[in-house]
C-alpha cells in the first residue's frame, strides 16, 4: 500500500489473530488481509500461545477469541494489557454474553465484538481502536447495561467453575478450603443466581458469563 501522494509505502497495521477453530481462523485471516491496511502477522490457536506470539511478533492489534483450550482469550487479554500497554486489545466471541462483556472491559479490552459480524465490521472496528475509539457491539452492550454487574464475589465464581463434575470434597482440596466453606459458598452462588440448586447455577452462570 502507498500512501495518497504515491511517493513511499504507507505502513500495515500488524494484526495477531487467537482462534483454536483453524477454519474459523484462516478464513478470518484470509478476509482481513484483503484489507489494503491490514496485515495478519501472526496466529494462535491456544490461549497460552497469545503472549509468546505477541512478544515474537511486532503487532499493533491483537483480535482475540475468548474460548480457547490453555486459557481463554479474557485472561490473554490481560495478560497483554500488563506486558504491552500500547497494544489494542479486540474480543471476538460466538457467545454474546453479558458477562463476557464486563470482563472483556475490566481485562483492557478496546473493542468486544461478535464472530458473526461483517469482516469489514470487523476491519473497522481494527480501524477505530488504533484512532482511540473503544468500540462495543450496540446489542451487547444494552443487554449487559440492563443485565447488571456479576453478583458473583470471585471466591464464588472459583468454586462454581469447578462444582460441574467435582464433588465438594475434590472443590476444597483444589481451593484449599474446608467443604464447610465449599457448601457456603455453593449456597450463595444458588441464592445470587436465583435457581434451586448448584448445576443450575453453574448453567445459569456461564449463561451469563459470569465464569
Amino acid at each position: 500500500m502507498t500512501d495518497p501522494d504515491g511517493e513511499r509505502p504507507a505502513p500495515c497495521v500488524r494484526l495477531l489473530l487467537a482462534e483454536d477453530q483453524s477454519m474459523v481462523r484462516e478464513a478470518l485471516a484470509a478476509l482481513l488481509s484483503l484489507e489494503p491496511d491490514l496485515e495478519v502477522v501472526a496466529q494462535a490457536a491456544r490461549g497460552d500461545e497469545v503472549l509468546p506470539a505477541a512478544r515474537a511478533h511486532s503487532v499493533d492489534v491483537a483480535l482475540l477469541d475468548i474460548e480457547m483450550p490453555g486459557g481463554n482469550g479474557l485472561d490473554a487479554a490481560a495478560a497483554l494489557r500488563a506486558e504491552f500497554p500500547d497494544l489494542k486489545l479486540v474480543i471476538l466471541t460466538t457467545f454474546g454474553r453479558p458477562g463476557y462483556l464486563r470482563r472483556a472491559m475490566e481485562a483492557g479490552a478496546d473493542a468486544f465484538l461478535v464472530k458473526d459480524a461483517p469482516a469489514a465490521r470487523l476491519a473497522d472496528a481494527v480501524r477505530r481502536v488504533l484512532r482511540g475509539e473503544r468500540v462495543i457491539d450496540p446489542a451487547l452492550a444494552a443487554t449487559a447495561l440492563a443485565d447488571g454487574a456479576s453478583p458473583l464475589t470471585e471466591r464464588e465464581r472459583d468454586v462454581l467453575r469447578l462444582a460441574d463434575g467435582a464433588t465438594n470434597a475434590e472443590i476444597a482440596a483444589a481451593l484449599h478450603l474446608s467443604q464447610g466453606t465449599v457448601r457456603n459458598y455453593l449456597s450463595l452462588a444458588i441464592q445470587k443466581t436465583g435457581v434451586r440448586n448448584r448445576a443450575e447455577a453453574v448453567r445459569t452462570a456461564r449463561d451469563k458469563g459470569w465464569l
